[in-house]
């Protein structure tokens, strides 16, 4: 009908722009710290824009719901504002046709948030994280910048450069940390070199001119040496094998009787979920007098959705504690605002009849 094709439309409107900001704006800041981390040398330009679009994969989870409840509010607002409202009820059209006319897109950003949350989401944290290990163990030292501390290998070893040679690779007032065991070695130089190596490859630290001192933390058998020349083999990066649930493939997390995994799968499951309470939620929030401003909806609006939020994020810390079993789990969480919406779906008749 035409009044569904007006009204989906005129949500799709703000629902794509407010997509494209909320995505410009997480992107920004993704950006600002991983270019924090280029501009230090740990990331190569090119894994850095890999993973800000990995990061923006992510939050498509949480943005293209939180970007459909609110085009939903700002629509349905301007309708009221702008009388076409009561216009359309005095056609016989009321809220529940309206809720109608908004099913087809609520229904479709669901059906994508899902997608995202079961698949996207965990693959794309899996790739985040097998970016960053290569890019740890791939790092070129003539990028580094000088006068600050690198940690190679999850802080096994620990870099401080005076001076560094663009050019050919060399370092000039080193210090180097590195675990032996129960001691602690720190080598001073006056000069190192650490050529560039690919993932899984093993490097050599060769130092130049300096001391090296051996403490033994469990008694007083502490070595100093001074050395001319000192080549160090550094072992190649392990492959990364910790558990991490957020990468894990959902269908993992189903087999698993973990309370941690539990919440996990039921929060991606629940993405839908909550992406349409959201957009029924929306519609008897959009209420407000015609030619009445919109800042009430969306104070009102945005208190809600916090509410939620937090509402949902409580239920699936307590899963995860062992506080609540699989089931209820997280899912009486979404009885709250299924009660919201029905009280404020019955408000406007129940006020007609008490007058």
């Amino acid at each position: 009908m035409v009044l569904d094709r007006y009204i989906t439309i005129e949500t799709t409107k703000p629902l794509v722009l407010g997509t494209f900001l909320l995505m410009v704006i997480f992107t920004g800041y993704t950006a600002a710290i991983k270019l924090g981390e280029a501009a230090s040398g740990l990331i190569d330009p090119e894994t850095v824009i890999r993973l800000i679009g990995l990061s923006t994969i992510i939050a498509l989870e949480i943005l293209l719901p939180t970007a459909l409840y609110l085009s939903i509010i700002a629509t349905l607002s301007r309708l009221y504002r702008d009388s076409e409202m009561v216009a359309m009820r005095a056609a016989g059209v009321g809220e529940l046709r309206v809720m109608r006319s908004l099913v087809f897109l609520s229904v479709l950003i669901s059906v994508l948030a899902g997608i995202i949350s079961v698949y996207g989401r965990p693959w794309a944290y899996r790739e985040s994280y097998r970016l960053e290990a290569e890019a740890r163990a791939e790092f070129d030292i003539r990028k580094i910048e000088p006068g600050q501390f690198i940690e190679l290998q999850d802080s096994k070893y620990v870099l401080y450069a005076r001076e560094v040679d663009q050019d050919s690779g060399r370092l000039r007032g080193v210090f180097l940390q590195t675990q032996l065991g129960d001691k602690l070695q720190a080598i001073y130089a006056q000069e190192a070199y650490l050529p560039p190596v690919t993932y899984g490859e093993a490097r050599s630290f060769e130092l130049f001119e300096g001391y090296g001192y051996t403490l033994d933390r469990k008694s007083t058998r502490d070595t100093t040496l001074k050395y001319g020349q000192m080549i160090i083999h550094i072992p190649p990066e392990e492959p990364d094998t910790n558990y991490r649930r957020k990468a894990e493939p959902t269908h993992n997390l189903f087999q698993s009787d973990a309370p941690k995994d539990i919440a996990e799968f039921q929060w991606r499951l629940s993405t839908p979920i909550s992406t349409l309470l959201l957009a029924m939620l929306a519609v008897p929030l959009s209420r407000s007098a015609p030619r009445q401003g919109r800042h009430n909806s969306f104070l009102v609006a945005i208190l809600v959705y916090i509410g939620l939020f937090n509402l949902i994020s409580l239920a699936r810390n307590e899963v995860e504690e062992g506080v609540i079993p699989a089931f209820p789990g997280i899912w009486w969480s979404y009885l709250l605002p299924a009660v919201l919406f029905i009280i404020l779906m019955a408000w406007p008749a129940w006020r007609r009849g008490k007058h």
